[in-house]
């Protein structure tokens, strides 16, 4: 098993490596800082910088790629930016660096991986529930829903794109003690990492395109 985990140096992302190699795969890992990249190879990991917000770093990831054909690819770099009152509009710093993050990363990165999937590849997009339209129920953190809610539409696009050839899902990991999530968070990294790769793990063609959950709820766009 090859998997390719996009966004690994913190968090969700650290446990997935982590986990992965623990179970036996062989694990490619980017971080953003050269610390990063070398705590990941410590791990036994392959790993190299890599920041979804830089053109010319990102540019540079179908090079890496060459020649190699991944079996699951997790892209699960993402800001959550500024918690700001509902209707109020973010500053343009906060709004370039959340949307180039979570958004313009994806539609950098996912092209160049086309040539990277084994057959029947799980492609899995780190969502979360407050990018979901259909299920929203209240107002605030604008920014970062508008973020998740325009990743889920690229990750759609490249369902569209690959169907017959890769398996493509958003997923939402849970409210997760991280540095995101904060420590108010019911459910641990742990936990929630081993219920996404449990829901990757399972995926069929027929799950292709959808937003799922990670106890494997399907969630409204």
């Amino acid at each position: 098993m090859d998997v390719l985990i996009v966004g690994a140096s913190r968090g969700i992302g650290a446990e997935l490596v982590r986990q992965s190699l623990a179970a036996g795969a062989a694990v490619t890992a980017t971080a953003r800082s050269e610390d990063g990249v070398q705590a990941l190879a410590r791990q036994g990991a392959e790993a190299f910088l890599l920041d979804v917000a830089d053109a010319a770093s990102a540019a540079g990831l179908g090079w890496r790629l060459d020649g190699r054909r991944f079996d699951e690819v997790w892209l699960v770099a993402g800001v959550s930016g500024p918690r700001l009152p509902p209707l109020q509009p973010p500053s343009e710093r906060d709004f370039d660096a959340v949307m180039r993050t979570n958004v313009l990363g994806p539609m950098r990165v996912l092209p160049q991986l086309q040539d990277a999937l084994a057959p029947q590849a799980k492609v899995a997009v780190l969502s979360s529930l407050m990018g979901s339209i259909g299920e929203r129920s209240g107002p605030g953190h604008s920014l970062y829903r508008a973020s998740k809610a325009a990743v889920n539409s690229v990750l759609k696009d490249a369902a569209l794109a690959w169907q017959g050839r890769a398996i493509c899902v958003a997923l939402h990991p849970g409210w997760v003690r991280t540095d995101m999530g904060g420590d108010q968070a019911p459910l641990s990294v742990q936990d929630s990492v081993a219920d996404l790769r449990r829901q990757v793990a399972a995926l069929t063609p027929a799950h292709n395109g959808r937003f799922l959950n990670h106890d494997g709820r399907e969630i409204a766009w």
